[in-house]
Parts: structure tokens; sequence; C-alpha cells
């Protein structure tokens, strides 16, 4: 899967209508419909403004007056088979008076969308697994620095009969993370749970 690092654009002109692609990054359902109040202001006199929303837990399709299933569910598959996630994509059509037809459509808005992630600047997303670690209060600040060298975020730190960490690190290294955790400190690490 990727994500966009920034926003992106691209317009194309097809029979005399506009096509303005734009790409988002989008976390959540609210940050999208702020963005594409935003994205109607800059172009408020266009005619459709069609958005696909793709992101953890949450989606939206919204074909915006055009024909059903020519508009958002053409740039959803976009997305898709591109792998692209957190994302918000918006096409705004300024409509030129010759009608495309629903297979002109569906051709343009793909095209307005591919013309955007030519644009875009795109990067894996890692998923991450968070593990909870306890060591003895001696161990603790060597157990951290251990974790900032190998690129583990520490997300938490808490005191209670032990030091707890809870930490993150890339899924795929989980193993090997937690065996050169365990070998660094000498086996003086306990994992309390994993994920």
């Amino acid at each position: 899967m990727f994500q966009l690092q920034a926003r992106a654009s691209a317009e194309i002109e097809i029979r005399k209508s506009r096509f303005i692609g734009v790409l988002l990054p989008a976390a959540s359902r609210a940050e999208a419909e702020s963005a594409l109040a935003d994205i109607r202001r800059q172009w408020p006199d266009a005619r459709h403004y069609c958005a696909v929303l793709l992101c953890a837990g949450d989606s939206m399709l919204d074909d915006d007056g055009e024909p059903s299933g020519t508009a958002a569910k053409p740039m959803y598959n976009v997305l898709q088979h591109k792998e692209i996630t957190n994302v918000l994509a918006v096409v705004v059509r300024y409509f030129g008076g010759i009608k495309l037809g629903a297979g002109g459509l569906v051709r343009a808005y793909t095209q307005a969308v591919n013309a955007a992630l030519e644009q875009a600047s795109l990067a894996e997303v890692v998923k991450m697994r968070r593990l909870r670690l306890a060591v003895d209060f001696s161990a603790e600040s060597r157990l951290r620095r251990l974790c900032q060298e190998l690129g583990f975020a520490v997300l938490a730190l808490e005191y209670g009969e032990q030091a707890l960490l809870t930490i993150a690190l890339p899924e795929a290294a989980c193993g090997a993370g937690v065996a050169r955790l365990t070998d660094g400190m000498s086996g003086a690490i306990r994992l309390l749970s994993d994920g």
C-alpha cells in the first residue's frame, strides 16, 4: 500500500470540458469533507465535484450529479489498482457543452485521476506493531537508547513495579526486532503484550 506525501493535481481537457484532478492526503471523513469544501470554494462555478475517499475504516464515493457509476467508481478503481490509501481524490468538472456519454465520462474521470497521480509523490505504508515491554528501573534508560538506535519509537513510558515501555516497530521486523532488543539488553526485558 502507498499514500500521498503531499497534495497533487493535474488538469485535462476532453471535448471542451475541463477535468481537474486533485489528490490530497486524508486520514478521516471529517478531514476529507473539509478539504472538499475548500475545493468547492477554490472552483466555485464548476458543474461537478466528484469525490472518492479511501482511508482506514472509512470510504466515500460521490458522483455529484454525474450518471451513477461514471465518475466515483472509475476514480475508486484507479486508486485501488495503484494500492493507494489515506487519500481523497476529487475531480472538478467544468462542462464544455458537449455530452461525453457514459463511456466518455468513465474515461475522462479515470484519466483525470491518473494525470494527478503522475504529479504525486507516494510513500509506502509500513504496518507498525506495538509491543509492551517491562524492564528494571536501572535498565530503562539503556532500553530507550537501544530503541532509538534501532529506530523503534517509544510511545509511552510508565512506572510501576518495573518500567513499562510501549514501543512501535515495523511489523515485518517484529521477530528480529525483539531478538535484537533481547540481545542488546542481555535478556533483561520481558514482553508483556503484543499487538
